[in-house]
């Protein structure tokens, strides 16, 4: 925390407030903001009657992924203290059923992982919760936040079954569910204000922090953030695949001199991407609108490339784009018993699809808008440590590219980034933060990495990481993709690592250099042996990439590896990978 240059203070004063700001806790920051919004506004209550009645305990559980429920659980701790509450922040990583039973006031939010699943270090948790095992909850106060995108079916699942699981053994709702697209900040906000009034507890008066004040700064005084992105520029931007390559996979430097963002390794990087101009045109096309229509001061054709989604086509979008095309097929489509016809229907299909397989007469700008979401950033894992590149960050970015229904497709950040961005130009960006992808505390502790493809990128931090800082611990990575000649990203930096000793042990796997396909769970099984004494000394497992596939087979590898060498049943090997998750050394960062 610190006092921003605009502020009005002299710079001396600035040095002297930043010196003390740095030596308060968060409990002397929220005292002394309070203290001066009351002087200021001439309602500070006399001395001895601010939290003349104890406060009251609320327990604010989290479940995350990406780590925007554990952000926003830490939000909301800071804001439940300054309104009387006694808050802690309880991840579902580390508590069960029985533990949380005893909790009076409890606050959840939770995220859904793909279509419907709870996040990965939240699923044992969520499995004992809707067991028949589960503590009954008879005396908990409680409401619901659920994090998700619409884009998938089963959209904020996990909270919804949290939340009606909760009701189930005996807890009261004392404020309703509330639901989150990817633009999930004023929906959350909302959400806390009710539900923090709604408990029925006697807590003592609060005062607020003063509003615009250095309590909303974010973390190193950066003002930068999700709603207002640093523009970083480009400094480097190099293809990393050789030429007879099926894959377009660039190098993106970026600089952040000046910005005050911060970041450790394994952590993500925002980027806010635009939309391409042809993906614009086909939309305004289809709707019939002019591109020089005025909304929020700017022009249709810059508002459809800046700041909202025309790619996405979920039943939501299609639905409420009904509620006005009134097409009596794409009703007959979006029937709730053909969940499945429309699944297959949409597959490859983006909005324009949608407009021009279902037109829409007189569709006016209000209405298309209506049924888009905001523009999302897309997050990238880092690919550099602060320590070995000093104001800057790194990114590995495959540019996603293809063609269906007769239309040339892409990925909208990945072709951002590869056809609209080059050296000199400015990014948006803002740095998320992801506690569950870190370096062993314990500088000694072996490492396995397991990352194909642009998965590389965050072990390409550790390793820099790791040698910057002069860790001991050994290192074994695995590497897979398509071809050694063309697709061994960062080949010759792995080779120097080998050579200096800063990576122990280098396994790879190119998929389509030989008739049967080899991938990295093969290597894995290949290496089971020498991995399980690895993983019996210590090791931590890092896994990044692919959710859908490489994730799970690597999975699958791992449990039947520890079965094999660790003499254990295939339910043992699981509940030992499990309690690998719950102590953090089996850390995944899947997309």
């Amino acid at each position: 925390m610190q006092i921003p240059d605009n502020a009005p203070f002299s710079p001396e004063q600035r040095a002297a407030l930043n010196q003390i700001l740095a030596s308060f806790t968060p409990e002397q920051q929220v005292w002394v903001s309070g203290f001066f919004c009351g002087v200021t506004s001439g309602s500070l209550p006399a001395v001895g009657t601010v939290g003349a009645a104890a406060p009251a305990e609320l327990t604010i559980l989290f479940g995350t992924e990406s780590g925007n429920c554990e952000e926003l659980a830490d939000k909301s701790k800071k804001i439940a203290a300054k309104s009387g509450f006694k808050p802690k922040v309880v991840n579902m990583s580390e508590t069960d059923s029985k533990k949380l039973s005893k909790v009076k006031n409890l606050l959840v939010i939770v995220s859904t992982w793909g279509d419907g699943d709870p996040p990965d270090a939240a699923t044992e948790f969520y499995n004992e919760i809707m067991g028949d095992g589960a503590a009954k909850f008879s005396d908990t106060n409680f409401s619901v936040c659920a994090l998700g995108d619409t884009s998938y079916e089963q959209f904020c699942e996990t909270g919804k079954r949290l939340d009606k699981r909760l009701e189930e053994l005996g807890a009261k709702r004392i404020y309703d569910r509330q639901d989150c697209d990817l633009d999930y900040e004023e929906p959350w906000e909302k959400w806390l204000d009710g539900a923090l009034k709604a408990f029925p507890v006697e807590k003592p008066a609060a005062v607020a922090a003063p509003a615009g004040g250095f309590a909303t700064l974010a973390p190193g005084g950066a003002a930068y953030s999700k709603k207002n992105p640093f523009p970083a520029e480009v400094s480097e931007k190099i293809l990393l695949n050789g030429t007879g390559s099926a894959k377009e996979t660039l190098h993106l430097e970026l600089n952040l001199e000046g910005s005050g963002l911060q970041y450790e390794v394994g952590d993500a990087l925002a980027v806010v991407p635009e939309n391409r101009d042809k993906d614009v045109q086909r939309v305004l096309k289809a709707s019939g609108l002019s591109a020089n229509t005025q909304i929020d001061g700017k022009t249709l054709a810059d508002a459809l490339k800046t700041d909202f989604d025309i790619t996405s086509l979920t039943s939501r979008i299609a639905g409420k784009y009904n509620e006005f095309a009134k097409n009596k097929k794409l009703a007959a489509l979006l029937d709730p018993t053909k969940k499945k016809e429309f699944a297959e229907w949409a597959w490859g299909r983006q909005l324009v699809d949608l407009l021009e397989e279902f037109p829409c007469k007189n569709i006016s700008m209000d209405n298309l808008t209506g049924i888009l979401r905001k523009m999302a950033p897309r997050l990238y894992s880092i690919a550099s440590s602060p320590k070995a590149h000093e104001g800057e960050v790194h990114l590995t970015v495959a540019a996603v590219r293809y063609d269906s229904h007769g239309k040339d497709r892409v990925g909208v950040a990945s072709t951002y980034v590869a056809d609209m961005v080059d050296g000199g130009d400015k990014v948006p960006v803002y740095v998320h933060s992801n506690k569950n992808f870190r370096l062993p505390a314990d500088p000694g502790t072996p490492m396995i990495m397991i990352g194909p493809g642009t998965g590389i990128a965050p072990f390409r931090a550790f390793i820099e990481e790791r040698q910057a800082t002069g860790a001991s611990g050994s290192n074994w990575l695995f590497f897979g993709d398509q071809h050694y000649t063309y697709d061994f990203l960062y080949q010759l930096e792995w080779q120097e690592y080998l050579k200096e000793g800063a990576l122990d042990r280098l396994d790879v796997a190119f998929s389509r250099d030989q008739p049967e396909k080899v991938y990295v769970q093969d290597k894995l099984r290949e290496s089971a042996v020498d991995l399980y004494q690895w993983i019996n000394d210590g090791a931590h497992i890092y896994v990044c990439g692919d959710a859908s596939r490489m994730a799970q087979d690597v999975h699958t590898a791992l449990a039947e590896i520890i079965a094999q060498h660790g003499k254990k049943s295939p339910e043992d090997a699981e509940a030992f990978l499990a309690e690998m998750k719950k102590t953090k050394r089996y850390q995944r960062d899947v997309y």
